[in-house]
């Protein structure tokens, strides 16, 4: 099986690094899914995107992601997002209620928080 080194970074810490067979993001250019092998690029991720991340294990790593970058070299991919939050660190009720009552940003902040988590929007 195909496998690339991925990194999750946010500016505060790294949120996962390891082995994986695929990478799904969303940037400014559309949604983007990487394989092993894939070309070098450079991505703009979008405020309030996902990031999926398929381990070699099977396990599927999914992230709320709030700007940043994606960079795919030779080397494997790394997303450097300025604030991410791992699915199971987020608080589904905390999320809901930001969708009442922010600004645009603060909306789109918290659905990409239930997407990660799995929720329905």
């Amino acid at each position: 099986m195909a496998e690339m080194t991925v990194q999750l970074v946010a500016v505060e810490r790294r949120l996962w690094s390891g082995t994986a067979t695929s990478v799904v993001a969303q940037t400014t250019e559309g949604e983007i899914g990487i394989l092993p092998g894939h070309e070098p690029l450079l991505g703009e991720l979008v405020e309030g995107g996902v990031v999926r991340i398929r381990t070699t294990d099977g396990d599927l790593v999914a992230a709320a992601v709030h700007g940043g970058f994606l960079s795919v070299t030779t080397d494997g991919v790394s997303i450097l997002a300025e604030d991410a939050e791992l699915a199971h660190e987020i608080d589904v009720e905390q999320a809901r209620s930001a969708l009442q009552d922010a600004d645009e940003v603060e909306r789109a902040r918290a659905n990409a928080r239930l997407r990660a988590a799995g929720q329905t929007v």
